[in-house]
């Protein structure tokens, strides 16, 4: 009789176990996978994002530097009317590669100054008033007493309501002459 071949027969049993095992194990390793591919690529579009959110903010950081640079250079050349005059020039700066402000080749002070000389409307006017403007103010005479006019109202008295009537008679004929 031929001794049946143990060693063979648990040799085969232990790969048969092997294979019904990893064919158990298999599909939970595949979904394991799947479910970390599904993390990594939601890792991947979260971190997109965040750069993208990044870069936007940069941007936005340097505008408003750059906004805050041209307003502060119009002021400290005299300009009264700092946004219009920043809306007017701001598209014709911008940031150079070495960081410095340039309107095209040139500094941007340069450009800024010469804009204001060019534009001199922007600057504060140099004689004050306009037309209709006396030299000098008219004041009351020495005996009347000042009237306030935001006082004027029924609850005056009788001798404040006439002073009023007087200095409100003065300013007219004043006025008229």
């Amino acid at each position: 009789m031929d001794q049946p071949d143990v060693q063979g027969i648990v040799q085969q049993a232990i790969e048969e176990y092997m294979k019904q095992d990893s064919a158990r194990r298999e599909p939970a390793y595949k979904t394991e996978l799947l479910e970390e591919r599904r993390r990594r690529e939601q890792l991947e579009k979260r971190l997109n994002e965040m750069s993208e959110e990044n870069a936007r903010t940069r941007a936005a950081a340097d505008e408003a530097q750059r906004a805050t640079a041209i307003r502060a250079e119009l002021q400290r050349l005299g300009v009264v009317k700092v946004d219009l005059a920043y809306r007017a020039v701001q598209d014709g700066i911008a940031r150079s590669e070495d960081g410095r402000m340039m309107a095209g080749d040139q500094p941007m002070g340069e450009y800024l100054a010469g804009f204001v000389e060019e534009n001199p409307e922007f600057l504060p006017a140099r004689i004050a008033g306009g037309t209709g403007m006396t030299g000098a103010q008219k004041t009351a005479p020495a005996g009347a007493a000042a009237v306030d006019f935001d006082r004027i109202g029924p609850s005056m008295s009788k001798e404040e309501l006439e002073r009023a009537r007087q200095e409100i008679l003065r300013v007219a004929s004043q006025t008229l002459r």
